[in-house]
């Protein structure tokens, strides 16, 4: 019988040295494959903790992916276990505020420009 895991206890997973994703409600420990990752360690590292099952199955993975992902597998998720809510990245958040902010000053400057030639067209 597999080991059961909370999704609270999956969640603690979420380092770069001790990584578990979910996967068709499955566990898999990825800590020590982050570096080998052909797609890079980022990919894998936005889901640590998560359940990454979309993702996975959107990217579409070659049969030895899957046969090494199945050696990473160390249980089950608790379905009934209460889920882990997780914050929104904060990086984000800064990058589309900034651009909000940006146009913001170039609308005022061309309303500036625009209303100084209309006013000084006389």
């Amino acid at each position: 019988m597999s080991t059961v895991y909370t999704y609270k206890e999956i969640a603690e997973h979420n380092s770069p040295k001790d990584t578990w994703i979910i996967i068709d409600d499955k566990v898999y420990d990825v800590s020590k494959f982050l570096d080998e990752h052909p797609g890079g360690d980022e990919i894998i590292f936005d889901q640590a903790g998560r359940d990454a099952t979309e993702y996975f199955v959107d990217i579409g993975h070659s049969d030895d992916a899957l046969k090494l992902l199945k050696s990473k597998c160390i249980g089950t998720v608790d379905k009934t276990s209460e889920k882990v809510v997780f914050e929104a990245k904060v990086e984000e958040t800064t990058e589309s505020s900034q651009g909000s902010g940006q146009l913001a000053v170039i609308v005022a400057i061309l309303c500036f420009l625009v209303g100084y030639y209309f006013l000084n067209d006389e």
